[in-house]
């Protein structure tokens, strides 16, 4: 069986505290693009992971496909050895949470198909465990999130009347190294009241606090985002911490790039 594991965009993206446990307490909106990956899962077999498109850094058994499989199978032994293909689309390190929908995914797949009757909170808990971004491709729907970004709350929001650009500069930016960058506060008006607003009103109120020195690194992505503008968008963003640009244009916009990009 073959799912397809779609991406996800940060509209506005306010780190608001430091937590006790080492990680920060944030506050966004996710939103879910069909920017996809296609995961196929043969069973039963011998536990494997194979890949390709887009090569994927690291050793095959640290993805995080096979950890979702590990974690499942812990719980519940009966699981059988399954036979994983990755087809990856969604460009890595983009803040895009590409390898986060893969997990969650697999969760919910394995939960469908071996019939582990798992609500969706149990589904969101596990994926917690897996990824701060991960519990929301269980949902994967527009969400207010808050937390590590596992409080979700969904929200009314449908852009299907604009035309979304995704440009992908391939950069990568550290997180650990972005989160070193800023001082957390308390945002001035919430993005949740923020998300509200008509998409015309969002630019200077739905703000990314990475883009500061994200920015300052990376110049070229100041430039996209002012070219996003000049070129018609209504709205250009930062997607989490970057560096994929994000520009929301009118039904019949375009956006001319010599960066990789996806129309939506």
């Amino acid at each position: 069986m073959i799912v397809f594991p779609n991406c996800k965009i940060n509209l506005g993206l306010h780190i608001v505290r430091k937590r006790t446990d080492g990680f920060h307490d944030l506050e966004t909106v996710f939103y879910p693009l069909q920017l996809t990956d296609a995961l196929e899962v043969l069973s039963p077999g011998t536990l494997q992971f194979h890949s390709s498109g887009i090569a994927i850094p690291g050793a095959p058994e640290d993805n995080l496909c096979l950890k979702a499989w590990h974690l499942l199978k812990k719980d519940f032994p009966a699981i059988p050895a399954i036979d994983i293909h990755l087809h990856k689309h969604i460009p890595i390190g983009a803040g895009l949470g590409g390898g986060s929908a893969d997990a969650a995914f697999m969760l919910v797949h394995l939960n469908q198909r071996f019939q582990l009757e798992l609500s969706q909170e149990r589904l969101v808990a596990y994926a917690a465990i897996l990824g701060s971004d991960c519990p929301f491709f269980v949902i994967n729907q527009p969400c207010y999130a808050t937390g590590r970004g596992e409080i979700m709350e969904p929200v009314t929001l449908d852009l299907k009347a604009w035309t979304i650009i995704l440009v992908y500069p391939d950069i990568h930016v550290n997180t650990g190294w972005a989160f070193k960058q800023l001082t957390p506060k308390e945002p001035e008006v919430s993005l949740k009241e923020v998300i509200k607003r008509p998409v015309e009103e969002w630019k200077g109120l739905m703000k990314n606090d990475f883009e500061v020195p994200i920015f300052e690194a990376h110049p070229e992505l100041a430039g996209i985002k002012a070219e996003m503008y000049q070129q018609g968008a209504v709205y250009a963003t930062m997607s989490g911490s970057g560096s994929a640009m994000v520009g929301i244009f009118p039904k019949a916009g375009n956006f001319k790039t010599d960066y990789k990009s996806f129309v939506i």
